[in-house]
């Protein structure tokens, strides 16, 4: 399990979670693979007589899980397909660079984390192929703004994007009930529409009438994540120049997570955490923002006593969290063929049936209209329309200014900055001194 700073992502769950997603929404799971593995692959291995096409992954990103692997070596019984995973993608991703720094030692197709897109697209595209001139590739196919993250200032595409993570927000109906707020997902969702301002409302009218001991959201963390990944402009300005000090979205986000804090409307959790894994088993919170991929972790940390008990209604204003892309190194010695297994495994139909499987949200838009994907309901979360919800906050998703320390900085606010206010007490001005200290000594400011 990763922490909830680093890399936002559905990989950031557990497969079990995956596997917990639902009945008639996904098929079961496999093994995680052996972590122990280096991510560069490095051929060799079964199909004697075949050309082996090694993949480096970290986490779980579902083709093998979802029998994709499978039924492309059956198509092409010259292919053999052989994957190698990191658990970590802060384990991974550098081990990725120093590979790419050789030229030695990688794998013919390497995942990216979206965290890392914008430094690999900027500092290492010359190390990979350009996908958008590969056969059978059609960028209308993605979101324009999933296609824009992976391509150079000159047009090059050196990644096609896999999944991305559009964010809706996953209540608690019978808390919000007990609580005098409307329950109904629709109703639900226009209580804060358009503005996270009317989300910390939302909560300060629960807290009166909050049944128990319960609080309205997880984190400080995650009312800052929510807030932040639903603007255009964060941590980076269009230049590269670092503006997260003064930038809006980040000051937007700052202060409505240390309001949540300040006027007790959350549990003083940090995600991915146990101590945040059972708040889900005893009930502790009523809402908390959740892409597609947190379904199945909600799931198998609720447990069956809270089936039909969550929902699930549009966000405040679209936002995204999580997300990867997979390129061809120019160092692969099989280029032509791991283009082809590439374009084929991030294809419409290839990431509907990654979806159904594994939960992976499509980042080909022309997938939407497929029924694995636009008919999508969750038994579990009271058979709530999932395919058209998150299809509609996928397309309203802003086109993000990404930078190489995205993750740093955002890592350093929500786990130094905001927990020292949530749990620790200590005021929203000395807390954003601590956590801004710590980011400008690890980018050398």
């Amino acid at each position: 399990m990763l922490r909830s700073s680093g890399t936002y992502r559905r990989r950031a769950v557990t497969l079990a979670a995956v596997a917990a997603l639902g009945a008639g929404l996904l098929a079961g799971c496999a093994d995680d693979g052996d972590d122990s593995k280096d991510s560069s692959g490095g051929g060799g291995g079964g199909g004697k007589g075949k050309t082996t096409i090694t993949i480096g992954t970290f986490g779980v990103f579902g083709y093998k899980q979802a029998g994709l692997y499978a039924e492309y070596m059956k198509l092409h019984p010259d292919i053999n397909i052989e994957e190698s995973s990191i658990e970590r993608n802060e384990n991974y991703y550098p081990q990725l660079l120093t590979h790419l720094g050789t030229g030695s030692g990688l794998a013919d197709i390497q995942a990216i984390e979206v965290d890392n897109i914008n430094e690999v697209t900027t500092t290492q595209a010359d190390k990979f192929v350009d996908l958008a001139k590969a056969p059978g590739v059609k960028k209308d196919n993605w979101l324009s703004w999933k296609w824009a993250q992976a391509t150079t200032k000159d047009g090059r595409t050196i990644g096609l994007g896999t999944d991305i993570g559009p964010m809706a927000i996953c209540y608690r109906k019978d808390l919000f009930e007990q609580a005098g707020l409307p329950t109904e997902r629709d109703e639900v969702a226009k209580l804060w529409a358009g503005d996270w301002n009317k989300y910390i409302e939302t909560g300060k009218k629960y807290m009166k009438k909050a049944p128990g001991d319960t609080t309205f959201v997880d984190s400080a963390g995650g009312v800052f994540n929510a807030v932040v990944s639903s603007n255009a402009k964060r941590y980076y300005d269009e230049s590269g120049k670092i503006i997260y000090k003064d930038s809006p979205a980040v000051k937007e986000a700052w202060d409505l997570a240390t309001t949540a804090s300040k006027d007790k409307l959350t549990a003083k959790l940090q995600q991915f955490q146990k101590s945040w894994d059972q708040a889900y088993s005893n009930g502790k919170f009523a809402t908390v923002s959740c892409p597609p991929w947190m379904l199945g972790h909600i799931k198998e940390k609720a447990g069956a006593k809270a089936e039909g008990k969550w929902d699930v209604a549009a966000a405040p204003r679209p936002g995204n969290w999580g997300g990867s892309f997979i390129g061809v190194p120019k160092a692969s010695k099989h280029q032509e063929e791991a283009t082809k297994l590439a374009v084929w495994l991030t294809a419409p139909e290839q990431q509907a049936k990654l979806f159904e499987k594994q939960a992976s949200w499509p980042s080909a838009q022309a997938a939407y209209s497929l029924p694995q994907v636009g008919d999508a309901k969750h038994p579990y979360f009271g058979d709530a329309p999932i395919g058209k919800i998150f299809a509609e906050a996928a397309k309203g998703i802003p086109t993000q200014v990404l930078g190489p320390k995205d993750q740093i900085i955002r890592q350093n606010i929500t786990d130094i900055g905001l927990l020292q206010v949530d749990q620790q007490g200590k005021s929203p001005k000395d807390a954003w001194e601590a956590a801004t200290k710590t980011i400008d000594n690890a980018l050398d400011q």
